[in-house]
């Protein structure tokens, strides 16, 4: 065993921080201990004789950025809280200082503050910067090709993590990452620090920090993706909330700003799903493939897929050769485009938040159906909810059909039928014949040529149609006689 090692093993403070908080409404000092399952933070005194119960953290710059981005996300009433980074063996005397500072200010104090506080949005930004310029958390490649090498990878730091080469080959967790990609799946990763171990579930990629080096990144999972700080500058709206939350999928593009080059980047936003950690990806990094299972998209669906909205696709195919309909949007994360089957709701959820700008409204209104394009005179009255006849309609087969379709606004979905559905509605509307029926047998009213008559009418029947109801109708007419009173 080297000297370097053994001096590993007896010294842990020189590889961990601890991580001081700041209540401000108690405006106490604390050295933190844990957080629990609701999101509550225990706190110690930040006393010797608490040392040993003071959170460690590896003072790696990229694990304690992974660290605290998921330790915030997870935390109740975050914004009562200022946090602190401090080397473990000056935590206390530290502390006692920043303490004294809350009590009585000064420039020194402020300034002491100051080089250890943690800033939220500053880490969170550090850490997306470094993931490949903000394409995406999950840096994937173009192509299928190997992206990094194992002789790259910091195979201690791996160990550290619980995660050996031989065991990320068994978990067949290796070849993704070296090809770019984060892990489909959670992790279990855990760091022994000799007096604290942390233990969590996260998915792993790898990325190249400002050093050129290639470093781990872990992704911990969030209890809900953090909606109220800006996200590279843009600021989610009550929509983009909805969107991320219900969806996954924001359902637009806007700027993002590059907070080291000040850079405008246009991209969309999308939620991990396993990890609640939300992703942006650059729109010159959107590849909207011409066909999907089997139905080729015209320029207007690829324009709609390329802005990150919904569409509503119908006619394609399954691997079982079913046809099917579905709602399709292109996600950040996964870096392609995903199918919304209608799951309680949630694909005309989908319809109905993606059609809510009426600016883009018009644009999500198809211009072909099956193949056959529309003329103008046919799109104008379609995209108003008019039904429309097309003719020269060719099924699988090859057979030409006609059939007329309608555009239902509400869902975003077009409905056809062979038959003009309008005409249908005329002719399932009642007769006079059945509006007389309808009133004499049910509603208890009247028509005078059959008022008398005692069981149902027949349809249509406006007048008695046998003997016995002929005799009905007209015994009223004949008065029974008044039976006199014998004397």
């Amino acid at each position: 065993m080297t000297q370097q090692t053994l001096d590993k093993q007896e010294s842990p403070d020189q590889l961990s921080d601890i991580l001081l908080v700041l209540d401000r409404d108690k405006k106490k000092i604390q050295a933190v201990k844990s957080i629990d399952e609701k999101g509550n933070m225990e706190t110690v005194e930040p006393t010797k004789k608490n040392q040993n119960q003071f959170m460690r953290v590896d003072k790696s710059g990229d694990f304690f950025s992974n660290f605290f981005s998921n330790f915030f996300s997870q935390l109740k009433n975050p914004t009562n809280f200022s946090f602190f980074k401090v080397p473990a063996p000056l935590a206390i005397d530290t502390a006692s200082a920043m303490q004294q500072q809350v009590i009585n200010p000064t420039p020194e104090g402020k300034q002491l503050m100051k080089n250890h506080e943690v800033k939220i949005e500053s880490q969170q930004e550090e850490k997306q910067v470094n993931q490949n310029n903000m394409e995406t958390t999950q840096a994937t490649p173009e192509t299928n090709e190997y992206r990094y090498k194992p002789e790259q990878i910091d195979w201690e730091t791996m160990n550290n993590l619980g995660l050996s080469k031989d065991k990320l080959e068994k978990m067949n967790l290796l070849d993704p990452l070296l090809k770019g990609y984060k892990t489909n799946e959670l992790v279990p990763v855990s760091l022994n620090l000799g007096t604290a171990v942390t233990r969590m579930d996260a998915r792993l990629s790898l990325q190249v920090n400002d050093d050129g080096q290639v470093v781990v990144a872990i992704h911990g999972i969030r209890k809900e993706p953090n909606l109220n700080f800006e996200f590279f500058g843009h600021k989610f709206t009550e929509e983009d909330k909805n969107n991320l939350l219900q969806i996954g999928n924001m359902g637009r593009v806007v700027n993002l700003t590059n907070p080291k080059t000040g850079e405008t980047i246009p991209s969309i936003i999308s939620v991990d799903r396993l990890t609640n950690e939300l992703v942006a990806l650059r729109t010159d990094k959107i590849k909207i493939p011409d066909e999907i299972k089997g139905v080729k998209l015209d320029d207007g669906q690829k324009q709609t897929l390329a802005e990150g909205k919904p569409l509503y696709i119908e006619g394609m195919i399954s691997k079982k050769g079913a046809e099917f309909n579905a709602t399709v949007q292109f996600n950040a994360d996964k870096r392609y485009v995903e199918f919304h089957f209608d799951r309680s709701g949630s694909n005309q959820q989908m319809q109905s938040l993606g059609q809510t700008n009426q600016q883009n409204e018009v644009r999500e209104v198809p211009r072909k159906f099956r193949g056959k394009e529309l003329d103008d005179d046919q799109y104008n009255k379609f995209k108003d909810g008019q039904t429309v006849y097309l003719s020269g309609l060719v099924d699988k087969k090859g057979k030409e059909y006609n059939g007329y379709i309608t555009f239902n606004k509400e869902v975003g979905k077009i409905d056809f039928s062979f038959q003009n559905p309008n005409k249908l509605k005329e002719q399932a509307k009642p007769t006079e014949a059945h509006k007389t029926q309808t009133a004499v047998n049910s509603e208890g009213k009247t028509n005078e040529a059959t008022k008398h008559i005692k069981e149902p009418l027949k349809s249509g029947q406006k007048s008695p149609d046998s003997k016995k109801q002929q005799e009905q109708q007209e015994q009223p007419k004949n008065p029974s006689k008044s039976k006199g009173v014998k004397r």
